[in-house]
This record gives structure tokens, sequence and C-alpha cells, in this order.
């Protein structure tokens, strides 16, 4: 067997030879993927525990496709399909280090003209039973949707992605790596103002003819404002926006038992919202399109790269490595490529794997 990783794709079919191929590969430098054959739940049980720092996958939705060589998604009850998924979800746990991430694209089935709500039942198995903490709950806005000729309901063009850790402090996540890049502030007749058109003036007028701040909390408030303002030109910050008592209302709660905020209104008088200087980051709804014309003739689902690029780049570190156990054509490992991680793909149709092989190889 040979196990010389070079800059192309390897495919391996052999089960046996899973665990040993697997750690040669972490062990070296290669960026191409490493294509494993067989049953997820299967191949997940030879491979080392702790080994993986991220994995991201989407795997075969219940009732919609029929896939090459069957497994998952063919169930005749929707309860068998929760429990074989939550089957390869718990060896992932077990494979997946302490401080990794598992990301999971999934979208809803209809039976009997009900919503199964499938995505929050695995969601709910996985946090419930296996101890899975999810972080975010995405939604997926397709932009574009395929042909729905239903009269009774509203069409449908989202899907899930689901951030889950293993634990709730201390997991790896590069906040900075996904951050949009800020507006810069501008210096006009002397003031600086933010981007968004925020240069203190209307703050100070605010504050000074407060009737509702003790002079003492006034000349606090101006003094804190001229610091913000110098922040924000020294590029500490990108914007901001000053909370004044009696003048704006507290953000997300008035109550001040649920909400240091509005505590901090009580006892201060005023307070800011800081605009983080390497941008904002990415909300919970993305708008993507779906990748409709990779490989139609062979594989009818594969989801686009971009939906991989965010997790990835936030979850698993340079030099890292991230797995996908339902790979099939390998949009996940290519992103991996991409983005310069090493990437395993398992899948149980050989067919989809050389697809894999060869749309990865087509990077060299």
């Amino acid at each position: 067997m040979n196990l010389d990783f070079g800059d192309r794709p390897k495919l391996l079919t052999l089960m046996t030879a899973h665990r040993q191929a697997f750690e040669k590969y972490a062990s070296q430098k290669s960026l191409a993927p490493l294509l494993l054959h067989g049953d997820a739940v299967a191949v997940l049980k030879n491979l080392p525990e702790d080994s993986v720092d991220c994995a991201m996958t989407s795997p075969p939705y219940w009732g919609k496709r029929e896939y090459e060589n069957g497994g998952i998604g063919l169930e005749t009850d929707y309860r068998d399909f929760v429990k074989h998924l939550s089957a390869v979800c718990f060896e992932l746990k077990r494979v997946l280090k302490p401080e990794g991430s598992f990301w999971l694209n999934i979208g809803d089935s209809y039976e009997n003209k009900g919503l199964v709500g499938i995505p929050w039942r695995v969601a709910f198995e996985l946090t419930d039973r296996q101890g899975w903490i999810l972080r975010n709950s995405v939604i997926w806005n397709k932009v574009k949707s395929g042909m729905d000729n239903t009269k009774d309901r509203l069409g449908n063009v989202h899907e899930y992605v689901f951030h889950f850790v293993k634990r709730a402090k201390g997991y790896y996540y590069d906040a900075d790596a996904i951050r949009s890049k800020p507006r810069e502030a501008k210096v006009v007749n002397g003031s600086v103002i933010s981007a968004t058109g925020v240069s203190g003036v209307r703050y100070k007028r605010q504050i000074e003819l407060s009737t509702d701040l003790t002079a003492q909390e006034r000349a606090q408030a101006i003094k804190e404002l001229d610091r913000m303002l110098a922040d924000m030109s020294a590029g500490k910050v990108s914007d901001f926006r000053m909370i004044i008592r009696s003048q704006q209302r507290a953000t997300h709660s008035d109550s001040e038992k649920v909400s240091g905020r509005a505590k901090e209104l009580r006892d201060k008088g005023f307070y800011f919202l800081r605009y983080h200087p390497n941008g904002s980051k990415p909300t919970d709804v993305w708008d993507i399109i779906p990748e409709d014309t990779q490989r139609r003739e062979s594989h009818f689902a594969p989801y686009p790269v971009d939906l991989c690029r965010l997790p990835i780049a936030a979850t698993c570190p340079e030099g890292g490595l991230v797995l996908d156990p339902f790979c099939g054509t390998g949009t996940t490992l290519l992103a991996a490529r991409i983005l310069g991680r090493k990437s395993v793909g398992i899948d149980i149709s050989r067919h989809y794997l050389e697809l894999a092989e060869e749309r990865c190889a087509g990077l060299l």
C-alpha cells in the first residue's frame, strides 16, 4: 500500500488501511485531500480520537433524493433517519478535538403535507442526548430557488447550518478571519467623523442640554466622549454610538434585571456601543447562491463552496485538518484546500470520491 501523499488527492478503499493512512496523512504537509471509501460510521470508528480540528458536512436529506450506493436518507421513517445521522455525529464527536467545531448543513422535508422539522429534530438529538453545544443556527438564504409549483404554501428558499462545539469555552474561533472590512473615519473641518456620519457634535449638545444628568455625570460624559472620538481617530474603534439617559433607549431591554446596559445607564447616565476596528462579524443569515452547475450530471446536491468558507476560516486554524463524513463530490475539501487547510473526506460512493479526487486535483 502506497502511503506517500503528494499533491494529488489520495483515494483509499480498504477499511483496514484507513487509520494508518489518516495518521500518515495528518503528519505530512500535503494539502491534497485524503479520500476514504466506506460507510461513515464504520470509517469514523477506525480514526483516532481528538484528531480533527473542524468538521463540516451536508448529509443526504431525508426523502429528497436517491443517492448512489444507498445509505442515509432512504429510510421510510424520518425517526430512523435522525437515529442514523446521530450515530455518525456520535463518532464524529469522538474524533473531533476538544477545541474543534462541527458545522452541519441540513434541509427539511415534508410528509403527508406536513413539514417534519428534520433539522431541529437532529439538533435536539445532538444537544440533549450527545452533549453537543449549539452555538449558532444559521439561515442559508439560497437567494434563488428551484421551481416550486405548490399552490397552498410559500416557496422554500432557506436551509439551516448549525454550528456545534464540544465545550462551552475554549474552542477555536478566529472572528477576525471573517470580519468585513470596516469603513474608515475621516476628518472634516478639523472634526473626526465616522463612516456613518457620527461626529460627536449631536451627543455633546444632548449632554449639555440634559436635565436628567447631574453636573458630575455631564462632565464625565463629555470627557469619555472626547476619549472615544480620539480612539476613533487613532483607529482603535471603527465607529460608535452613545446612549444617554432619557435621550436614547437602552439596547435590548430597559429592564435593569436582565440588561447590564440598562443598569449602566441608570448608574452612570450613559454608555457607548463600540464597533470593532477590524470590521463587523457576519450575521447568522447568509445570502449564498446554490452551486447548481458543478457535476449536475453526476451528483444532484452539491452545496456551494462559499457556504464552507466562513466556517473553515473561523474554526479551523491554519495548518489544521477539516473532515467531511459525507463528502460527495468534495465541496468541503475543495474549500479547505483553497483556504490552505488539510482535509479528509468519507463517502459510501466510490464514484463520488473519484469525482472529488478529480475536482480537487484541478487546483494543481
